[in-house]
């Protein structure tokens, strides 16, 4: 079994926005992520660490994830912060192709490997509503990753999927990156940052944990090989 990941597809099926608006890297971005997407097995995992869709109703993102179910392998998602359609997590699953898996602050389990998700928030926004969504989604993080130890064996490999980026532009230690380094995480995916100048690294090794960028734009529009 394989594990790949891809973020921020920014889907809009049934009601285009053009994301060619941002730069030429979004031009004809979906054939180029569906083509690196073809040597994915149908046991092989999927991972988009969330902005998925463009809709604000769960009723209207159901074509956007239609689409996502239409990939290869096993999907397993999790929550952007532009994914407002994504309000309660049963009724999230209860929509989903059969073949995609919803992640909020708990964990799933495919073969050997654990997926762990949450959505994150940003280390740099320190106004105090910005303080104080950092604090729950460290609890919400903790939660995902109690789960996780709960069932995890010798010999499995746990990843975490968030949206937003776990250190700040100089990649310093992060309460996030110390909760990843407490649990042992093997690799964390994530995206949220897109353009020229953003500070993300395609990838990097911190304290013994992988980090993954996978904004589509970020990566070439090809999906990333974790594992």
């Amino acid at each position: 079994m394989k594990v790949y990941a891809i973020s921020d597809l920014h889907l809009s099926i049934n009601n285009p926005k053009p994301m060619d608006i941002f730069g030429a890297v979004w031009d004809n971005y979906l054939d180029d992520i569906k083509k690196s997407l073809e040597p994915v097995g149908n046991d092989d995992l999927v991972l988009l660490a969330g902005d998925l869709s463009w809709a604000m109703t769960l009723d209207n993102a159901i074509p956007d994830l239609e689409y996502i179910g239409k990939f290869p392998g096993k999907k397993i998602i999790t929550r952007g912060n532009h994914d407002y359609w994504w309000k309660s997590i049963s009724a999230v699953r209860a929509a989903l192709p059969h073949n995609v898996y919803a992640i909020q602050n708990d964990c799933l389990r495919f073969g050997d490997v654990i997926v762990c998700g949450s959505r994150g928030w940003s280390v740099d926004d320190k106004s105090e509503d910005g303080k104080r969504l950092y604090a729950r989604e460290l609890l919400r993080m903790e939660m995902s990753l109690a789960a996780m130890q709960k069932q995890r064996a010798e010999g499995d490999k746990v990843i975490f999927m968030i949206h937003y980026p776990p250190y700040n532009v100089k990649f310093e230690s992060s309460p996030v990156t110390e909760l990843f380094e407490k649990y042992k995480v093997d690799a964390v995916v994530y995206g949220h940052i897109h353009g020229k100048n953003c500070y993300g690294k395609k990838s990097l090794v911190k304290n013994g944990v992988k980090y993954f960028l996978t904004s589509c734009d970020q990566v070439g529009n090809t999906a990333v090989e974790i594992f």
